[in-house]
Order: C-alpha cells, then sequence, then structure tokens
C-alpha cells in the first residue's frame, strides 16, 4: 500500500514540474501580462521616485515600474539583453526622478557581484484602463 502512495505522489509532482515547464511565459508574454488592457501613452522621459510602487524586470526586454496610481512604466533599455529576471536592481539618483539618461547597475542576487549595468531610454506609460459605469 505504501508502494502505491510513492508511485501515485511521485506522478504527481512529475506533473505539476511538467505543467509548469508548459506553462512558463516569455518575456514578450510576460510584458503583455502586466500591461493588458491598458494603452501605451506618449512616452515620457522622468519618473517620480515617490511615485514608484514596484519594479519588476523581464528578462532581457525590459523594466516595467508600477506607480501608486496603478500606471504601469515600462523601460526598455539599450543593452536590455544584461536584464536578468533574478537580478537586483540598484538605481543610484541625485534629484527626486528616475530618467532616461539615469544608469541602473544588476546585482546577481545569489553571489551579490555586480553583473552589469546599464542606460535607461524613455519609459513609455500605460495608464490604468477607465472603470466601467454599470448601467442603471
Amino acid at each position: 500500500m505504501k508502494l502505491v502512495h510513492l508511485i501515485v505522489g511521485s506522478a504527481l509532482l512529475m506533473g505539476a514540474g511538467m505543467s509548469q515547464a508548459r506553462t512558463r511565459l516569455t518575456p514578450e508574454q510576460r510584458l503583455e501580462k502586466i500591461t493588458a488592457g491598458r494603452t501605451a501613452g506618449k512616452p515620457v522621459n522622468c519618473i517620480y521616485l515617490r511615485d514608484i510602487r514596484s519594479t519588476e524586470i523581464i528578462d532581457r526586454t525590459a523594466i516595467a515600474y508600477t506607480t501608486n496610481n496603478g500606471t504601469v512604466y515600462v523601460n526598455r533599455p539599450s543593452g536590455a539583453s544584461f536584464l536578468d529576471d533574478d537580478d537586483i536592481l540598484v538605481t543610484n539618483t541625485f534629484g527626486s526622478q528616475l530618467c532616461s539618461i539615469d544608469i541602473v547597475q544588476l546585482v546577481d542576487r545569489s553571489t551579490r557581484f555586480p553583473s552589469g549595468s546599464l542606460g535607461l531610454s524613455e519609459f513609455v506609460p500605460y495608464p490604468k484602463p477607465p472603470k466601467v459605469k454599470a448601467a442603471s
């Protein structure tokens, strides 16, 4: 009986691993998911640091900055090939804004060694879609 439980448990674990491997999104698909239902606005050169709620690195593609009002700013730096979604993003700024002329460093999460740096580009805003009012 224990052998049956072991075999069934192993099969379930293998199936879970396989389904995770199949559902892994490409970087462009991850970016599409982040901006789903939103329309790109006019690119801007700077965003206020105080407004940034979270930052997400999209592997070898972009950096997505989500602000307090729900707008997602997508930055596709020219050196995006250095972006690794497992790295830590270190930003040194000298003002109240993060701008397209700023340089960000990447630090390997496991070794804590620098793994590269890159210059930011323009920030493309993807505002939250307006709420649809229910029909009366």
